[in-house]
């Protein structure tokens, strides 16, 4: 991502309208784009102000999606658009479609060559690939499951576990999950780790198989319970749970040869607010991990030993952060739809491990 640095720049922070009458002119032309049947891309992601979701293809392309959604009602009108920039920052394609505001919000996942649409059902219809020029390609919807293999890409976790294989553009269910799994991930060899909830006292375990044949299982320490998962090389990242929230962390630096229960890693668990049903998990190419709460702060891995993290300074608080490679994408957007902006609003990106920020300019 080297070269996006030609499409960002520290702008300022606009807080929104500065009188009355501007604000009353920003509000009416909110109003009419999403009640339009066809709004334009400009006017979607202008109304919207920051995306709600990045995408990264493996040539560094980012897709961008953006939803103005009613601001009186979570019923009514709503615009979603989206936008692929090229690795320089270059707009290359944009569409906007209208919406409807209880609709599911529409996301994409980055893949070799471009973007996969998320399916947003219970089954994989709906899926679709954007290449990293906007042009739309089929895919093979497979009802049948399918064993993971390397390059595979996980689409959506459970209820069904849907993966992408980019070599056929399918997707299918994943096949050996086990019944009992409340979280899967899929690492880059094709090896499926899951969280297997116990019904019974029994505590709740990892399990990681490849080409559905299992290749080992590590319990949860008690009295812990098991929360969000991620898998990425050879590390592995479990939350650990009480009924009060997050408490700690069950990882592993070997592809589960070896596992570590951490708590004093510099993460003030007893103070996050959010409860393990928002915690998110991220890990970055070098094995470092990503912790954080949704609207919330966020610490980095010192070292891809996962031992120690640092609180990451921020330019606003940022209502998502994720991972790309070794880029961060931070947001910054109000939590519920309105016709002002938030103080920063707008997707931010640090290349340095958080230490630097550089405000994306929006281009319509």
């Amino acid at each position: 991502m080297a070269a996006a640095g030609a499409a960002l720049a520290v702008t300022a922070c606009g807080t929104g309208s500065a009188d009355d009458a501007r604000a009353e002119d920003r509000e009416t032309k909110y109003r009419r784009v999403i009640e339009d049947p066809h709004p334009r891309p400009a006017d979607v992601i202008e109304m919207a102000g920051a995306p709600v979701s990045v995408a990264r293809a493996d040539d560094g392309s980012l897709l961008l999606t953006y939803e103005a959604a009613n601001v009186e009602d979570d019923e009514g009108p709503a615009a979603t658009a989206w936008r692929i920039v090229d690795p320089g920052g270059r707009t290359v394609a944009e569409h906007a479609e209208h919406a409807d505001a209880e609709a599911t919000r529409v996301s994409f996942e980055g893949v070799p060559g471009g973007f996969v649409r998320v399916p947003q059902g219970e089954g994989a219809e709906g899926a679709y690939v954007l290449d990293v020029h906007g042009e739309r390609r089929g895919t093979v919807v497979a009802k049948t499951p399918m064993r993971a293999r390397a390059g595979d890409v996980l689409l959506t976790e459970t209820e069904p576990t849907l993966v992408y294989r980019p070599a056929t553009r399918t997707v299918a269910p994943l096949a050996g999950v086990p019944q009992d799994a409340v979280h899967v991930a899929v690492d880059e060899r094709g090896t499926v780790w899951s969280l297997d909830q116990s019904l019974t006292d029994e505590p709740d375990r990892v399990v990681w198989q490849r080409d559905a044949r299992t290749l080992g299982s590590q319990a949860v320490p008690q009295p812990y319970a098991g929360g969000v998962l991620t898998a990425r090389g050879d590390t592995v990242a479990l939350a650990l749970t009480t009924d009060d929230g997050v408490a700690g962390l069950l990882t592993s630096t070997d592809a589960g040869a070896h596992w570590t229960t951490q708590h004093a890693v510099g993460i003030p668990w007893k103070n996050l607010k959010s409860g393990s049903d928002l915690l998110a998990l991220g890990l970055l190419a070098d094995g470092r991990l990503l912790v954080g709460e949704e609207g919330g702060p966020h610490w980095l891995a010192t070292d891809p030993t996962d031992t120690a993290f640092r609180r990451l300074e921020t330019p606003a608080p940022f209502t998502s952060l994720t991972a790309h490679g070794t880029t961060l994408y931070g947001i910054v957007d109000t939590v519920t739809s309105t016709y002002d902006l938030a103080k920063g609003e707008g997707l931010w990106i640090s290349e340095d491990a958080g230490r630097e920020w550089r405000r994306y300019e929006q281009r319509g």
